[in-house]
């Protein structure tokens, strides 16, 4: 469905992988950095929300799913 970073403070590889589109939105997985380990979490986000983030490039359309090592 497609891969999106999103704008973070620093150096951090945050990103989103939208699972699975519904009528009013997208359920989504939101893995972000944190101090080397990834915190992941599945949410909801309107199609108005998301339109308005891609707008104001709060996220960003990526063509390759970002792949982190484990342990690196």
């Amino acid at each position: 469905m497609g891969t999106y970073t999103l704008k973070s403070i620093g150096s951090a590889n945050d990103y989103m992988t939208i699972e699975r589109e519904l009528d009013d939105g997208f359920v989504v997985r939101i893995v972000r950095d944190r101090d080397g380990y990834d915190e992941v979490t599945t949410d909801f986000i309107s199609k108005t929300l998301f339109d308005s983030c891609v707008r104001t490039g709060y996220i960003t359309k990526i063509e390759e799913p970002v792949k982190l090592a484990a342990n690196a």
